[in-house]
């Protein structure tokens, strides 16, 4: 079974710094591409970044690109989004997302606040 369980966000201010980790058991994660979308209130849901699994090639969204990071360890089955010079705009709930069979499966999510 599936789970993603996403921890490490909270409340920062403008310019500041959060890592964010997805911890995801119960499948083989090393072979899955693993992704970080994000949902602001009143929002659609929109993709961060996406990391592939064996050489670990990233792709990010043009608003985080040169700001956020995505990486993973594969021995931790764990993938990780840290996030620099957050502006507010990047307030949101950020989503632990993976397509396994066809079929796509999101944690719970961890709320991102940026404000002074």
């Amino acid at each position: 079974q599936v789970q993603l369980v996403e921890s490490g966000g909270g409340l920062v201010q403008p310019g500041g710094s959060l890592r964010l980790s997805c911890a995801a058991p119960g499948f083989t994660f090393s072979i899955y591409v693993m992704s970080w979308y994000r949902q602001a209130p009143g929002k659609e849901r929109e993709f961060v970044a996406a990391i592939t699994p064996t050489y670990g090639h990233t792709n990010y969204a043009d608003s985080v690109k040169g700001r956020f990071t995505i990486s993973r360890d594969n021995a931790k089955n764990t993938v990780y989004l840290q996030m620099d010079s957050l502006k507010p705009e990047d307030t949101a709930l950020y989503l632990c997302t993976v397509d396994v069979a066809g079929r796509r499966h999101w944690g719970q999510g961890t709320q991102v606040t940026v404000s002074s």
